[in-house]
């Protein structure tokens, strides 16, 4: 939605309002320069959000400010996530509390996303080979069909290295003893590929 910097007043008002603070003028339905200096506005543009700075920290809208060229962008400011506050029981939650559990939930959040990506890879591996997913493979394993059953040995050995190097990764992560990854891809290559040659 457009919005425009009232001059007399430094307000930001929307498209909509600025009609209606003028109900005996007739507007076009576009607005070019003319309009803006007969309604006494400037068009107010849109600035990207900064990243904020700290894991703990967000960036939110701060009115507008101008740019090098003058022009009225939106200004952004960054703020603490968390800070204490006394809940409903008269307890006081600190803001280290409050950034344990934010911790504790985007690493949660991390984990799922992460094992969810690996699954799709071992039911992608699967599909190449003909079956359905990982688990329908991996059933083939007491098969009298030799084929059916080394693709189902070869599976269920990769699948067992997968969890287990992913378990490794994170549980050094939940330890400590390495950053967070940014998501699957980064840790991918960490990973290892399957063999269908034992098969």
């Amino acid at each position: 939605m457009s919005e425009y910097r009232v001059r007399a007043t430094g307000e930001v008002k929307n498209q909509g309002q600025i009609r209606r603070d003028n109900p005996n003028v007739s507007l076009p339905r576009v607005w070019n320069d003319n309009v803006c200096n007969v309604l006494g506005i400037d068009p107010v543009l849109a600035a990207p959000k900064p990243t904020p700075t700290g894991d703990y920290k967000s960036v939110v809208r701060n009115g507008v400010e101008q740019d090098a060229n003058g022009n009225w962008v939106y200004a952004w400011t960054e703020r603490d996530m968390f800070s204490d506050y006394t809940n409903d029981e008269g307890v006081t939650v600190t803001k280290a509390e409050q950034e344990q559990a934010y911790t504790a939930k985007k690493l949660e959040q991390l984990k799922q996303s992460i094992e969810s990506a690996a699954q799709r890879n071992l039911d992608s591996a699967a599909k190449e080979r003909g079956y359905d997913d990982a688990e329908r493979c991996i059933s083939y394993i007491t098969s009298t069909n030799p084929t059916w059953k080394a693709d189902a040995d070869a599976m269920n050995t990769h699948r067992d290295a997968v969890w287990s190097k992913l378990f490794q990764i994170m549980g050094q992560v939940e330890s400590g003893g390495r950053a967070a990854p940014t998501g699957y891809d980064e840790i991918e290559p960490e990973l290892p590929v399957i063999d269908w040659t034992l098969a």
